[in-house]
């Protein structure tokens, strides 16, 4: 049996069909605390942030296979949360504009994967991302075979916790 949370997550069933063409020309990225408030987050905002830059990675695509390695620059996704939350949180959902979406648990974040931490990366081998490379991606360095988790076209991080002030 299912409960109603299940039913209504937007992550799952977690199928993802092929988007080549930006969904859109809003590039927002809609920052969501555990509060419920929003604002938006810009490339700029992440820049602001320490610059984290993680080798052999991989772009992992529903119908167009592998490519790579690259090297992805970018804001790690732990630096975001703390930079615009100071609630508890055990989760976060990071979505693309297209409907697509990935669940990130905190200890994900706080014991990152000797391949590298997650980043909201901007930058692919050096060079600003464009709005048809996604502009910002949720890149996860350890997946390499299943594109599940790499997320393109960022357009909300929702953070999921109960609230309270640490």
């Amino acid at each position: 049996m299912t409960s109603a949370h299940e039913t209504a997550d937007p992550l799952r069933p977690h199928s993802h069909e092929p988007n080549p063409v930006p969904p859109g020309d809003d590039a927002t990225i809609q920052f969501v605390g555990v509060d419920g408030r929003t604002h938006p987050l810009t490339v700029a905002d992440l820049q602001r942030l320490p610059e984290v830059s993680v080798a052999n990675c991989y772009i992992v695509s529903t119908g167009h296979g592998t490519s790579g390695p690259f090297t992805f620059t970018g804001a790690a996704l732990l630096a975001v949360i703390s930079a615009n939350s100071l609630d508890t949180w055990t989760e976060v959902e990071v979505v693309s504009a297209d409907g697509f979406g990935n669940r990130v648990y905190a200890a994900e974040l706080f014991k990152p994967d000797p391949a590298g931490p997650i980043l909201l990366a901007y930058a692919l081998d050096g060079q600003l991302l464009n709005r048809a490379q996604g502009l910002v991606r949720l890149i996860v360095p350890s997946e390499r075979d299943d594109a599940l988790r790499q997320v393109k076209w960022v357009r909300e991080v929702r953070v999921v916790g109960d609230g309270k002030r640490p």
